[in-house]
Formats: C-alpha cells, sequence, structure tokens
C-alpha cells in the first residue's frame, strides 16, 4: 500500500478487518494447496519463483534507493548547480494569475446571475467569499477562485483574451462567455516573461538530482549483476518457434 494512502485506510477499524480476512483467507488456501502438492506443479512453481524473486528485488531496489539517496545539501547544491548552468530550462513567457467566478450555463438565466455577481463585486463583496459560495468550478471555487499562473493558450480564448487584457492587480472583468457558462475574472498579478525564481523550481530540481542519483545506483547495480551473463540465442529461438502461429 503507497505510504500516502495507510494512514487514511488503516485508521478505520472496519477496513483493517477485512483486511486481515482477506489476508486470512488466502494464508489458508495457500496452505490447502501446499498440503495437495501444488506446490510441486512446474507451471506454479515457476510462478512462485518469479514472485519471490520480485519481492526480494524490489527490497533491493529500495535499499539502493535510500543508500544512494543525497543528503539535503547535496541534493541543494546540485540543484542550484543545474539552475545556474542552464538557465534556458526555466524561462517562462508572460504570466498572469486571475481568480474566476463561473456561473454555469449559457441562458439568459445564467448571465442575470452573473450580472448580480459583478455589481455585488462591484460594491465592495470579497471576490475569493463568492467564489466559495457561487462558482460552479468547484475546484478553484474552494481556494477562492485561485487559478494560479498561466501563460497564454492555456484557457479557452475568450478566457484567455479576457485574463491578459486586465492590467492591475485588483482588476475586474465584465462577463466573459465562454462554453462552460459565465465568469467573471479579477487579476491577482502579472508576471513579466523572463527566468523563474530558484525558490519556484528549487522542488522539481531537487527532486530530480535525488532521482537521477538512485538511477545511477540502480543502473551500476544491474550492470555489476549481468557481468558474465551469456545469452543462449539458440535455446531462444527455439523457445520462440514453438510460439509461432501457423500459416
Amino acid at each position: 500500500m503507497p505510504e500516502e494512502m495507510r494512514a487514511s485506510v488503516l485508521s478505520r477499524p472496519k477496513t483493517v478487518s477485512q483486511i486481515a480476512s482477506n489476508l486470512y483467507a488466502r494464508r489458508a488456501l495457500a496452505n490447502k494447496a501446499q498440503a495437495e502438492g501444488l506446490a510441486s506443479d512446474p507451471h506454479v512453481a515457476a510462478a512462485l519463483q518469479v514472485a519471490r524473486d520480485k519481492v526480494l528485488s524490489d527490497a533491493l531496489l529500495a535499499k539502493i534507493d535510500k543508500d544512494s539517496a543525497p543528503s539535503d545539501a547535496v541534493a541543494e547544491g546540485q540543484a542550484r548547480n543545474i539552475y545556474k548552468a542552464k538557465p534556458d530550462r526555466f524561462q517562462a513567457p508572460e504570466q498572469v494569475q486571475v481568480r474566476h467566478i463561473l456561473i454555469a450555463g449559457t441562458d439568459g438565466g445564467a448571465r442575470a446571475q452573473a450580472e448580480k455577481v459583478l455589481e455585488e463585486l462591484k460594491a465592495g463583496a470579497d471576490f475569493a467569499q463568492l467564489a466559495k459560495e457561487r462558482s460552479a468550478d468547484t475546484g478553484s471555487g474552494a481556494k477562492g477562485g485561485d487559478l494560479g499562473l498561466f501563460a497564454r493558450g492555456r484557457m479557452v480564448p475568450e478566457f484567455d483574451e479576457a485574463a491578459f487584457a486586465l492590467k492591475q492587480p485588483g482588476d475586474l472583468s465584465g462577463i466573459v462567455e465562454t462554453k462552460f457558462g459565465f465568469h467573471i475574472l479579477k487579476l491577482d498579478a502579472r508576471r513579466p516573461a523572463g527566468l523563474r525564481p530558484y525558490e519556484e523550481v528549487r522542488e522539481e530540481l531537487i527532486k530530480e538530482v535525488r532521482g537521477k542519483l538512485q538511477q545511477d545506483a540502480r543502473v551500476a547495480e544491474a550492470e555489476k549483476v549481468q557481468q558474465g551473463l551469456t545469452i543462449n540465442n539458440e535455446a531462444i529461438e527455439a523457445f520462440a518457434a514453438t510460439h509461432k502461429a501457423a500459416p
């Protein structure tokens, strides 16, 4: 079970009970199969070997990952070196950060609702609060309508044009109609084209550094264990021939 799921899944007694029951049934069935001699069947024996190999090799790979993981200081240093050495990687086009409120529908009633919301905003209503209460886009609505930074071309054309037409933080758009309904936009920030700040890319670079070091360690181990490996091409050809479809 993935680490991030364990707390939510294993904290529920009913779920733990079901897992334990399933494990018990599997163990009991396996013991019965063993008693009936099924482990001696060549196909079963091969499957058991493959399963054993996977569990043990996965454990070794996890150990290699742990042993090759760099310290925080080393990872930070290498991340900064990549940032300095390859600035072209981190160039970004002009971006805007906007919030929006979506009123779903394209009929007169939906437009009337959007116009009422716009009036409330112009009268001083809190945009983030209205987005949480009224926006049909529940994903951004939960964040006060915030869509984060985005460049031209990411949104549908009508939305894109309206977002980049806003000039100063705090500016509101008019009613913007798209295929999703009627939107009201508020500009939070503009970012000119240029180099993304290191702090913005830091986490992805550190992850990249750690991943590369661990992958290099895995490859080195794989090459080591395969030294002296000999491929029996004749046996492979003969095996493949037995699986060719008849003409």
